[in-house]
């Protein structure tokens, strides 16, 4: 993901419809935060067992990376669920169960076909219902993790394409957004703007 002279926003940037066909089922902002968390948690818990999976099976990288969106996945919950806590002090964030993995090429297929209906449809849905009501925290919170989720797919796309050439790259995390950045090549997160320095690297 290229730098921009200012932080994208959903306001300032061409990537934030909606697809045709949307499977999102759409409430409220608070409900959209819930279901958003959900989902999130869901996603971590089934990157945490690919991960796990692609060691015992000796894809190292592999393994890193899905460690990396498993904790840039829990970046998103903590972001999400505060704004329903603070609505709904008593609320309790959800548990998921990971599923068995398959294949490690085809749990990248799966990792990237997730993260492309988040950026694609999820959050760009949620994101214009949450600038409806005038919530302009949920709209923030949903735009970083719905960037964050485009690359998220970006990188499970090239893995998969280079699944029997892997090289040594290390992946870094924003601590900020959820951003991953494969390689030392980068300043900062060009998402929310967090320096290399506070990345998690994996």
């Amino acid at each position: 993901m290229n730098l921009r002279n200012e932080l994208p926003t959903a306001e300032n940037s061409s990537n934030f419809n909606a697809v045709a066909d949307s499977t999102t089922e759409v409430g409220s902002t608070l409900d959209n935060l819930k279901a958003a968390v959900a989902g999130e948690t869901g996603a971590s818990a089934k990157y945490a067992a690919f991960a796990k999976y692609a060691k015992e099976k000796g894809f190292d990288q592999l393994a890193r990376l899905w460690e990396a969106t498993s904790a840039a996945e829990q970046i998103h919950i903590n972001l999400e669920a505060a704004l329903v806590e603070a609505e709904e002090p008593g609320y309790v964030r959800p548990t998921a169960e990971a599923p068995a993995p398959e294949a490690v090429d085809l749990n990248l297929i799966a990792s990237a076909n997730g993260e492309i209906f988040e950026t694609s449809d999820m959050y760009p849905s949620f994101i214009k219902k949450a600038q409806e009501e005038g919530n302009a925290k949920a709209v923030k919170v949903f735009t970083k993790a719905k960037l964050a989720e485009a690359v998220h797919a970006e990188k499970y796309l090239e893995a998969y394409n280079n699944i029997d050439a892997a090289d040594d790259d290390a992946y870094y995390l924003c601590p900020g957004c959820g951003y991953i950045h494969k390689g030392d090549d980068f300043e900062k997160c060009p998402i929310c703007g967090a320096p290399k320095a506070k990345f998690q690297r994996f």
